[in-house]
């Protein structure tokens, strides 16, 4: 048997292996799905506006692929990766025009969840008013709502670190957009690299629990692949309040490292902080 045989059959038993009805899955590019799946990986995590921006034949190609093997991509990241939706003359005709295409491929490969961090889609321009930034992100994805409903995806508003973004920077804040928007395809996600950067309370996840749809992770030192419980000392706590409320969805990696190297300890380390 060849090492990429052997490698197909761990991930094959690793993917039975999904533990309390929670789904792991890592961010990366599309010439990196079949390592995924190679890796034991449950569904992988592309870019929506890599994967928007591809062309038919690239794009059909790469369908090709998911459809034949055993993952989806049941969620994406950079859902916008240049269009505005907040400052002046903003406009969203081109914004939706762009999300009915990135969202109608994303449909194709498995997509549930669509995630919003694209920090410069909502970056607030020097002196403009919050309060119509505000205003301006509520219409928007109440517009992307009804797009996402179309194509049965959820999106997931992501909270990012103040360095990323000047908006939307705590899983609080986006739990007070979600209810502000009240639209049932608009949903959060949380983030744990961001959540730790900017210190908030893991009881927020307690908190906005029935709005949690998808999550994020990365070890917050160096923001890379997590390998062991003692990277940091909130581990335990954001593991123990996923597991009291029973959450089930997707867990995404999302920070620097490699297959080779980490995907066997990261899937080790995900299954152990949750059984």
């Amino acid at each position: 048997m060849t090492r990429r045989s052997l490698l197909l059959s761990a991930g094959a038993l690793a993917a039975l292996g999904k533990t309390r009805g929670v789904e792991f899955g890592v961010c990366g590019s599309a010439a990196d799905f079949s390592k995924a799946e190679q890796w034991g990986f449950d569904y992988y995590e592309p870019g929506a506006a890599s994967i928007a921006a591809m062309s038919e034949s690239d794009f059909a190609q790469f369908r090709d692929r998911v459809l034949a093997s055993r993952l989806r991509c049941r969620s994406f990241n950079s859902l916008i990766r240049t269009l505005k939706v907040v400052g002046l003359g903003v406009n969203l005709d081109p914004v939706s025009v762009y999300l009915d295409t990135a969202l109608d491929r994303c449909r194709q490969l498995g997509a549930r969840v669509a995630v919003w961090g694209s920090a410069s889609s909502r970056e607030v321009p020097p002196g403009f008013s919050r309060d119509e930034a505000w205003e301006q992100i509520k219409t928007f994805l109440r517009r992307a709502g009804e797009i996402a409903r179309a194509k049965q995806i959820t999106i997931g508003i992501e909270p990012l670190r103040k360095q990323e973004s000047n908006i939307i920077n705590t899983g609080a804040e986006a739990l007070r957009l979600v209810d502000a928007v009240n639209h049932p395809h608009v949903k959060m996600i949380i983030d744990y690299y961001h959540l730790r950067v900017e210190k908030e309370d893991p009881e927020i996840v307690r908190h906005a629990r029935n709005q949690i749809v998808h999550l994020h992770f990365a070890n917050p030192q160096g923001r890379r692949w997590p390998r062991e419980s003692a990277e940091d000392p909130e581990y335990g706590r954001f593991f123990s309040i996923l597991k009291e409320i029973d959450y089930q969805g997707g867990l995404s990696i999302e920070g620097s490292g490699r297959f080779e190297n980490d995907a066997e300890a990261s899937l080790a380390f995900f299954r152990d902080q949750l059984k």
